[in-house]
């Protein structure tokens, strides 16, 4: 059962992008470089900061430019805000006896106005701040202040954080909330994505029934790799697969057939109906560790072909696209839709 949770600060609990933007651009224009827009800023920044400040200003010592910086912040680039619910998760943490702490590259002076201005400043424990490398500060940490691996997650924005996780044995938890998308957070392997803290609330509420999990029999599923008239397969992302693509589907009710339900589950999670239903294999999924919690399926695939009409999800997924089953494969999949796509295409299937 999760009892710590070690938070990332910016992008994970605040919204300061637009004046850091501005700092940095502050930082840049006093070395006679050209401002970054915010677009720009975002595909290059990266954690830990001295390489990004390596790349731009390769001839001035980091010690200086992290002065300027501090000199310089907030460089009229505007307030820094609670991102939307970030709070009221604490709250709900604090309410479950959960241990919080900090952890960020944020100097401790500006941690400390910024969390008074939000109203954040006393739910924390501990803040660990002026961190420059998280992944090598956090095992040390973890161990001497005696909190269990097994017990503590961190939640972070960037894949730093989840290196960070990572290297000290925790679970990790990307948040879309920040300063990296999906594609790239998902390259640092975490074992949870999440839109946002509340979808974090809704798993530890359910994670505490783990052990009881464990004990219960596998839940029979369907789903199908759904083709249109041009032979694309359709992929939908989800939060429930930790951000991941994969393919419409879900339990089966009692007194359905498998098809039956494939049919309706297809109709609710997408609004297509579906034809040229066809058998492509069983799989074993069990504690998928890319699943929002722990569970063990027994996943009934299938190919089918769309009967025309536009795709509507429901408020289960994130997005859906039309892709080549070659395109397919490039998209970050849970690992159950990739065993799916590998049959498909190692066999020929089509509806």
């Amino acid at each position: 059962m999760i009892k710590n949770l070690i938070f990332d600060w910016s992008g994970t609990l605040v919204d300061d992008l637009d004046p850091v933007v501005a700092t940095t651009n502050a930082v840049l224009g006093h070395f006679g470089r050209d401002p970054l827009t915010r677009e720009k800023f975002l595909e290059h920044f990266e954690l830990p900061y001295t390489r990004f400040y390596e790349r731009y200003l390769p001839e001035v010592p980091i010690a200086d430019a992290a002065a300027l910086y501090l000199r310089y912040f907030p460089e009229g680039g505007g307030k820094v805000v609670e991102i939307d619910g970030a709070r009221r998760f604490l709250d709900a943490a604090k309410e479950r006896g959960m241990r919080l702490f900090i952890l960020t590259s944020v100097p401790q002076s500006h941690w400390e106005e910024q969390a008074e201005a939000v109203g954040m400043r006393d739910y924390f424990e501990e803040s660990w701040t002026a961190v420059v490398d998280k992944a090598e500060f956090c095992p040390g940490k973890i161990s001497e202040v005696g909190l269990s691996p097994s017990e503590t997650a961190f939640v972070g924005d960037m894949r730093h954080d989840i290196d960070a996780g990572h290297a000290a044995g925790l679970l990790t938890v990307a948040t879309l909330t920040g300063y990296e998308c999906l594609d790239r957070l998902s390259r640092a392997n975490p074992h949870l994505v999440i839109r946002d803290l509340s979808q974090l609330s809704g798993f530890l509420e359910t994670e505490h029934v783990s052990s009881k999990m464990r004990s219960e029999r596998p839940v029979a599923t369907v789903g199908a790799l759904i083709f249109d008239t041009e032979d694309r397969v359709l992929l939908v992302r989800t939060a429930k697969w930790s951000g991941l693509w994969g393919i419409a589907g879900g339990k089966i009710e009692r007194g359905e057939t498998c098809i039956e339900a494939l049919r309706r589950e297809t109709r609710e999670e997408t609004g297509l109906e579906i034809k040229e239903i066809g058998m492509v294999c069983v799989q074993d999924c069990i504690l998928p560790t890319e699943f929002h919690q722990e569970a063990h399926f027994l996943l009934f695939n299938y190919v089918a072909r769309a009967s025309g009409g536009k795709v509507v999800l429901n408020d289960e997924a994130e997005e859906f696209r039309w892709l080549s089953l070659d395109e397919a494969f490039e998209m970050p999949l849970n690992q159950p839709t990739r065993y799916l796509l590998e049959e498909v295409r190692g066999k020929g299937f089509l509806p």
